[in-house]
């Protein structure tokens, strides 16, 4: 597994939207912002989403999936990540959606669809970077 681009690990640390894409059904690409947690012990990706949507049905069938995260004070300076859905467990506290509340808003909402709550985890299998 590639180690990440030290020039661009501060893209992965910070609260930043990843712009999310999986293959539908058909073999398109369908993209959607979505928050994230870079796990640095394990090199690993992880987002939340529940069983109700297509995302979640796109990475049962086809775990190929990508991540684009920008630098909002400079857009041209971003990192791609491609991957492959590691697992998909499910979290019915909804800890993982209440922790990256916290990080994104500083605050935690109720989580009204804890039942159907999953965490993907993503292994990214190659990195693409841009700096200028």
């Amino acid at each position: 597994m590639p180690a990440p681009p030290p020039t661009h690990l501060d893209l992965l640390e910070r609260p930043l939207f990843a712009a999310w894409a999986t293959l539908d059904n058909h073999g398109a690409p369908l993209v959607n912002p979505m928050w994230f947690l870079w796990d640095p012990d394990h090199e690993v990706i992880r987002l939340t989403h529940t069983t109700k949507r297509a995302n979640h049905a796109n990475v049962r069938r086809d775990g190929r999936v990508a991540l684009l995260i920008w630098d909002p004070d400079d857009p041209y300076r971003y990192i791609q990540i491609r991957g492959v859905v590691q697992s998909i467990d499910a979290d019915p506290t909804g800890s993982l959606h209440e922790a990256l509340q916290d990080r994104y808003r500083g605050t935690i909402a109720d989580v009204s669809d804890r039942s159907s709550r999953v965490v993907i985890t993503v292994r990214p299998v190659a990195y693409k970077v841009r700096d200028d």
